[in-house]
């Protein structure tokens, strides 16, 4: 789909810098697309916050024991 954005012509010109002026489109599509990735993962991630407990976890005597054996417990893991 097209969409019309308006730039600022310094913003166009330090695009065309970094990508080129025939790869505008693509740089503009690839950071506006990690951008709302990257706010997807930001709104995910407070949706969670604070839903694990503080404590009676698995790995609160000894974490480092506890990611040696779930490392180890995936026989798809080499090492």
């Amino acid at each position: 789909m097209r969409a019309r954005i308006d730039l600022d012509d310094a913003i166009v010109r330090e695009i065309d810098a970094i990508a080129g002026p025939r790869r505008r489109s693509a740089f503009v599509r690839k950071a506006v697309t990690e951008a709302v990735e990257r706010h997807r993962r930001t709104k995910h991630l407070r949706e969670v916050a604070g839903l694990l407990r503080d404590s009676e976890h698995d790995w609160d005597d000894d974490p480092a024991d506890w990611v040696s054996r779930q490392r180890g417990g995936d026989p798809r893991r080499v090492g």
